[in-house]
């Protein structure tokens, strides 16, 4: 059939298309609801969206395979031993020109198509089948970058195999933003990468800058590359001053609050950014998750700093040996991954309470939300004036957004427990979950040097030594204890 299947295929696609649109002008044959056609037709248009989202993701697939087929057809067909580079760009530029992108964009494709069709099968077949979106795929594309081929395979297995164990709650990843997934494939690729999370860090340390980028209408981008908790404590302690300065009579919103904030702080040392009127300033808090063999040095897997992800255990180890007050240690099971602990200084109940969400959630819980826990706001799933108590199953930490949006609009909570976030329930009566922490159980290091390590840094802790051979809970949790005090 070839060209002929080809025109009559996109001809039957733009014939679909002119229905869908009609439909959701609300021109089409017959209502959505012959009962309620307003609310029938706003229904429908979520359905369309539904769909269009899937037919997006065919067509980005549709793409892929025919921009990879061209380039090879175009390889195979070129003269002897041209020029490879001269070649690359003729194959570019053919692309660039059919599509109308630019050469940048174009040669940005074929690379992405390149990796997919030959490197990630599960996500060029999740693509063709409308299960992710171009954005996802793109993200997959970019974490796998340097990985070796096992690594990629692995990366892909364990977001796209069906038969990869996972948690009940995991959603697939076709159900959460890409942005979102980036962050849980940035995750794993940093627990599972086959060059140490120490190695790494240190190159990314020795390249630490700061950057000069001019830009339209008389401003300028000044941006830092910087080790990611002191970037991170920079951000927060940012955030923190600039919420005080919040009011009534504050015409700035909290992003031109930031940009003045650290102007002053840098320009003027005398600020009020360096405490000299005697005022007590906010302290951005941080949590830090180690695993406890990582915290003890037994093995060099990653810790998870809140609000930004794996860091070198060292990083981790130096926070907690330092004794930073604005970094609260969170301790994990080495069995399962789960949070055992959360060092504190206040025996508060609210105080803690605030932590194990900030734990529980990472993030706001409304779908899709990506608002740092520190800007989160407690808040009754089930209204104290109804009977809801006061306890961790019954409190969620949406953004000041998201929180104004739960009262000011149908969107509602659904009930959430101490160990997975609330859900929400929209104005149309649809269900949205919400994405949960990704919990891994951490590596158990080498028996012999696990317990030769344990008899020099722990005198006397003999079942704590035992553990390496035979896990006990109570052994575990005895030992965590003691440190503590």
């Amino acid at each position: 059939m070839g060209k002929a299947a080809v025109a009559k295929a996109f001809a039957d696609m733009n014939a679909a298309l002119a229905v869908l649109i009609a439909e959701a002008d609300g021109c089409g044959s017959e209502p959505f609801s012959a009962a309620d056609p307003l609310a029938g037709l706003a229904d429908g248009c979520l359905d369309i969206l539904a769909g269009a989202a899937g037919v997006q993701a065919r067509i980005a697939g549709l793409v892929v395979s025919a921009a990879g087929t061209y380039a090879v057809t175009a390889r195979a067909a070129a003269p002897p031993d041209p020029p490879v580079q001269a070649l690359e760009r003729a194959i570019a530029a053919e692309i660039s020109c059919v599509m109308a992108i630019g050469d940048r964009a174009a040669g940005a494709l074929l690379a992405r198509s390149h990796a997919l069709t030959t490197s990630l099968p599960r996500t060029l077949a999740a693509l063709h089948n409308g299960t992710i979106s171009w954005q996802h795929a793109t993200v997959m594309v970019d974490e796998a970058a340097t990985l070796d081929p096992a690594g990629a395979a692995a990366l892909e297995a364990h977001f796209l195999d069906p038969d990869t164990p996972k948690p009940a709650t995991a959603a697939p990843i076709g159900e959460i933003p890409a942005y979102r997934f980036r962050a849980k494939a940035r995750t794993w690729r940093e627990r599972h990468h086959a060059d140490s999370i120490e190695q790494r860090h240190a190159q990314g340390v020795s390249d630490r800058r700061v950057e000069y980028r001019p830009d339209q209408d008389g401003m300028v981008w000044l941006s830092a590359y910087l080790p990611a908790h002191q970037a991170t404590a920079l951000w927060n302690k940012l955030t923190a001053l600039s919420r005080t300065m919040q009011g009534p009579n504050e015409h700035r919103t909290l992003t031109q609050l930031r940009a003045d904030t650290f102007t002053e702080a840098v320009l003027k040392p005398g600020s009020n950014t360096s405490g000299s009127s005697g005022t007590a300033l906010p302290r951005a808090e941080v949590l830090v998750t180690v695993p406890v063999f990582a915290l003890l040095g037994l093995t060099d897997e990653p810790a998870l700093l809140d609000g930004y992800g794996p860091v070198p255990p060292s990083m981790a180890r130096d926070l907690v040996a330092t004794g930073a007050d604005s970094f609260h240690r969170v301790l994990v099971d080495p069995r399962d991954g789960a949070p055992l602990e959360i060092g504190r200084t206040s025996y508060r109940v609210t105080k803690a309470m605030r932590n194990w969400l900030r734990l529980r959630d990472g993030k706001c819980p409304f779908p899709g939300c990506n608002n740092h826990s520190l800007d989160n706001e407690a808040d009754h799933l089930l209204a104290w004036h109804n009977g809801g108590t006061t306890g961790v199953s019954n409190l969620g930490q949406p953004c000041p957004k998201h929180h104004k949006l739960r009262h000011t609009s149908g969107w509602k909570p659904t009930p959430a427990t101490k160990t997975e976030p609330p859900g929400w329930t929209s104005p149309t009566g649809r269900h949205y979950t919400t994405e949960h922490q990704d919990w891994e159980p951490p590596k158990w290091p080498d028996r012999a040097a696990e317990v030769k390590r344990l008899e020099g840094s722990i005198a006397g802790c003999t079942d704590f030594a035992y553990i390496g051979l035979s896990p006990g809970e109570e052994a575990l949790e005895q030992f965590l204890h003691a440190r503590d005090g």
